[in-house]
C-alpha cells in the first residue's frame, strides 16, 4: 500500500472523501465486528508527512497484533518531525468521530466512521498556530495550539464539520514558551486541561453551557515538565512528569476534580516515582483502576495502580518492554480494557500488550512500517 499518494486540500476548505475495507480479509481474520466495522477493534495514528498528513488505521489480529487496514488523506500537511504532544490523534466519545491535528498548516481534520467506511467530512482552520493535541466530549471539540503565543480553540462538531465557538479562544499561563503538551476534557465534561512542559504548570479552564470557556486557574505541578495525561471515569486525572528527561527520575501525579470547583485541580498523589527516564504519555483502563505510562529515554511502559479517591501507587517500574532503542511515544487503551498499544518513535513500530485483570502486561506481536514521521494514537 503506497503510503505517499496524496490528495491535499485547501487549508480552510471542506473535503469528503471515502476508503471503504471492501472485501478486505483481515477484517475477519481479525476477529473485528462486521456490522462496527471501523468502530471496533481499530488502532489510529496519523503519518504527519509535510507532503500530506494521512490517517492510518490497523485492525486487531487475533494475537494481539495489528494489520493496516485503511488510509486516508486528511486534507492538511504535517510537521514531519514529534509534536511532543499527546492527543494528536482523538476518537469521539460515540465512538462516530476520528480527529488529527495537522501541525504543519494549522488545521484540524474530522472524520467519520460509516461502518467499513473511513469519510474526511472536513478541515478547518485551528485557530491558532501549529496545533498539536485535540479532545472531545459530546460533541464539543478543543484543540491546543502550540505556535505563537500559544492557545486553545473551540469547536462544535456539527455532523462532521467544526464551526468555531465564541468565547473560546484562550490563552495559556504565558503568552509564548509554555511548551504545551496536551489538551484534554475532564470526564464529565466540565473543564478541559493542559499540561504545560516548560511553565512546570497545569491550566485548566472552566467550560460553560454554551461551550465557551472561563479565564485560566494556573496549577503548580509538584513534579517536573508535566507531559501527558488521562483522565477514569471517576474523575481523576493522571499527569506523568518526565524531569526534563532526567535518568531515573520520572513521576505520576494524580489530582482530582469536585463539584464545588469544577476546574480546579486538587492534588492527590504527589510525584509518585516509576525510576525510569522521560515518563511522557499516560493511559488508563476503562476500569480506572491501572494507569500506565510510556517512558521515552527507557524504552519501556510504567504501570501505576489508581484508588478509587485517586491515590496512585506503582505497580512495576518495567511492566512491558518496546525494545531497545524504541523510544516509546503514545499509548492507547482499548475501550475493553484488554489491550494497551503503544507507538514507537525511533523504529517506527507499535508495539501491543494483553492486559492481564491484575494489570500486569504481555507482550503481543509488534507490527512495523509505520511512517518516521507518526504521530498520536487512539483505540476503539
Amino acid at each position: 500500500m503506497n503510503l505517499h499518494r496524496r490528495h491535499v486540500f485547501g487549508t480552510l476548505g471542506f473535503a469528503l472523501a471515502a476508503v471503504t475495507i471492501g472485501t478486505l480479509p483481515l477484517a475477519a481474520s481479525a476477529g473485528a465486528n462486521q456490522a462496527e466495522g471501523l468502530r471496533s477493534g481499530m488502532v489510529f495514528t496519523s503519518s504527519n508527512d509535510t507532503a500530506g498528513n494521512e490517517l492510518l488505521v490497523y485492525a486487531r489480529a487475533p494475537e494481539g497484533g495489528l494489520m493496516m487496514v485503511t488510509h486516508a488523506s486528511t486534507g492538511g500537511l504535517g510537521s514531519g518531525a514529534g509534536l511532543g504532544s499527546q492527543g494528536a490523534v482523538t476518537l469521539s466519545r460515540d465512538g462516530r468521530f476520528v480527529f488529527v491535528v495537522n501541525a504543519g498548516d494549522n488545521t484540524v481534520s474530522t472524520f467519520a466512521l460509516h461502518g467499513g467506511a473511513l469519510v474526511l467530512k472536513s478541515t478547518v482552520d485551528a485557530g491558532g498556530l501549529h496545533p498539536i493535541s485535540v479532545t472531545e466530549h459530546d460533541g464539543l471539540v478543543y484543540v491546543l495550539n502550540a505556535g505563537g503565543d500559544g492557545n486553545v480553540a473551540g469547536f462544535r462538531n456539527r455532523h462532521g464539520m467544526l464551526e468555531p465557538v465564541a468565547g473560546s479562544v484562550r490563552g495559556l499561563s504565558v503568552a509564548g514558551g509554555a511548551g504545551p503538551a496536551q489538551v484534554g476534557f475532564s470526564d464529565d465534561g466540565d473543564a478541559i486541561v493542559v499540561t504545560e512542559k516548560a511553565t512546570n504548570k497545569l491550566t485548566s479552564y472552566r467550560v460553560d453551557g454554551d461551550g465557551s470557556i472561563r479565564p485560566p486557574i494556573v496549577t503548580p505541578s509538584p513534579g517536573m515538565t508535566p507531559f501527558g495525561f488521562a483522565f477514569n471515569r471517576r474523575n481523576r486525572l493522571i499527569v506523568s512528569e518526565a524531569f526534563g528527561g532526567a535518568p531515573g527520575a520520572s513521576t505520576v501525579s494524580s489530582y482530582r476534580f469536585d463539584n464545588t470547583s469544577p476546574a480546579l485541580p486538587v492534588l492527590v498523589s504527589a510525584a509518585v516515582p516509576d525510576m525510569q527516564t522521560a515518563a511522557c504519555w499516560v493511559a488508563i483502563t476503562p476500569n480506572g483502576r491501572y494507569a500506565y505510562v510510556t517512558n521515552t529515554g527507557s524504552s519501556n511502559v510504567s504501570s501505576y495502580r489508581v484508588a478509587p479517591d485517586g491515590q496512585t501507587t506503582l505497580l512495576q517500574a518495567v511492566a512491558g518492554e518496546t525494545g531497545a532503542g524504541s523510544a516509546p511515544l503514545d499509548a492507547a487503551a482499548s475501550p475493553d480494557g484488554g489491550h494497551l498499544y503503544v507507538l514507537n518513535g525511533k523504529t517506527f513500530t507499535l508495539s501491543s500488550f494483553k492486559v492481564k485483570d491484575d494489570g500486569s502486561l504481555v507482550a503481543r506481536p509488534e507490527t512495523g512500517g509505520l511512517p518516521t514521521t507518526a504521530v498520536g494514537l487512539a483505540a476503539n
